[in-house]
Formats: structure tokens, sequence, C-alpha cells
């Protein structure tokens, strides 16, 4: 990717799966990285990693749901590299408990709009006036294809993420003007480590047999997809959901 080289951000969730992908990936491209994760050695351990690699990553523990915590990884950024250039706000979760509108409790609807609405607002709050600071930068959000999927067995999760579009709209039409770029990525089915613990090989199979493609998703497929948006490359891209899922959904 161009212009990445001498860059430094955020990955939100970066201590496993998708997020961890991603900040090695940006690393290897020339970035600084800031890790945050709410499980907190996981996130010094993807930049330890990254560390013994010859690139330049520090982990914080990071509760995205709280304003605070979100506002000490922004400070933490500025501190070790200077500023930052791009977000990427890659929580998710809150999905025990979660089936159709009838059967779906409050509370599992409050947490879901927590971890997979909230911490994308408050990053956004949080990150925005230090790109903008810098001249500008990248807001980039995982949603999910759950957003558009119309499952029948699942409503907070896809409300919740479709949330998210209309927050990275908002942000490329209010701040684009000051170099702020603001953009989705929806992974269809991603085999992280969560995913492989917790769903069964028929499903799987089920999926690979779903998808126009040889195979499922791997977290360095979203991570190759982050870095574009993040880069040079992708400096003309604003306000725009990407659905990179092998097909599974097909989109304009």
């Amino acid at each position: 990717m161009r212009g990445l080289k001498g860059k430094a951000g955020i990955v939100a969730g970066g201590g496993r799966g998708i997020g961890a992908a991603t900040a090695r990936r940006l690393a290897e491209e020339g970035a600084a990285v800031v890790i945050g994760d709410i499980m907190g050695d996981w996130a010094e351990e993807v930049a330890a990693d990254i560390r013994s690699k010859g690139g330049k990553a520090i982990g914080v523990r990071l509760d995205g749901t709280s304003a605070d915590s979100q506002a000490e990884i922004v400070a933490a950024a500025k501190k070790e590299f200077g500023g930052i250039d791009f977000y990427h706000s890659n929580l998710a979760g809150g999905t025990e408990g979660d089936v159709d509108a009838l059967n779906c409790p409050i509370e599992v609807l409050e947490k879901s709009f927590a971890i997979n609405s909230k911490s994308h607002f408050l990053a956004t709050q949080a990150a925005l006036p230090a790109l903008i600071g810098r001249g500008g930068g990248a807001m980039i959000y995982t949603s999910s294809g759950a957003a558009s999927g119309g499952a029948p067995w699942q409503v907070a999760y896809p409300m919740t993420k479709n949330a998210i579009h209309a927050l990275a709209r908002h942000v490329a039409s209010r701040w684009g003007k000051e170099g702020v770029r603001a953009n989705v990525i929806c992974p269809g089915l991603v085999l992280t480590e969560a995913v492989k613990q917790h769903l069964t090989d028929e499903y799987v199979e089920r999926g690979l047999k779903a998808v126009p493609h040889v195979r499922l998703g791997q977290p360095e497929d979203i991570a190759g997809m982050v870095a574009f948006l993040a880069s040079d490359d992708g400096a003309w891209v604003n306000g725009q959901v990407y659905h990179v899922n092998g097909g599974a959904q097909m989109r304009d």
C-alpha cells in the first residue's frame, strides 16, 4: 500500500482475530500501531510480537464502551507516536440471548447497543479531534454482513451493526472537508479464533457450501481492506460500506 509508512493509528479490539491480523498487517506496511483490547494482556502480546519483528506497536487495555478509556488510548497514541492518522474501530459482541424480536430480553438489546454501537460512537468522539488536528485521516469501522443479511434468528446484533453505517456516513459528510474519511467493512464468515471455538464443523461446512468461493474468510482478508482504507491508495474513498465476504452477499 502507498502511504502507510510513517503513519500511526489505533486498532481497537486488536488482541485477537481480525484486529490482531490488522495490527500486524499495518505494522508490516510501516505504520505504528496502538493496539487496544478489553484483554490488555492480549493487546500487549500482539504488540510484543510486532516489535519482535522490527515493527512499532504498543498494547493497552481498552474498554470501548467507556468514554474515558477511549480518550486514554488516543492520548497513549499521541504520547507514543505523536498523533493518529487512522482509527480502526473493531469491537463486537454481546450476542448471547439475542434471538427474535419477541424473545430478545431488553438487557441483551442494551448490551448489544453498548458494544456494537456505543463503542464506535465513543471511538469517533475520541479520535476525530486528533485526526482533524493531524490534517485528516481515516475512521474505519467493522460492521457485519448481519446488518443486511435479514436473519430470522437474531435481532439486536443486526440492528446495532446498521447503526455503524449511519455513523460512518455522518462522519464522512460532516468532516470530509477537513480531510476525514469514514468507511465501513462488513466481513462475512471469517474463521477467527472465536468463530472456530463456537461454531461446529457442520456449520462451517454449510457456510462454505453457501459462498461462491473456494474457501471461507481469514482475518487477513479483512486486514487487507483495512490497510487499503487507511493508506493513501484509499484517499478518495469516503462514506462507503465494503462487503468482504467471498461473494456471500453481492451488493452495490
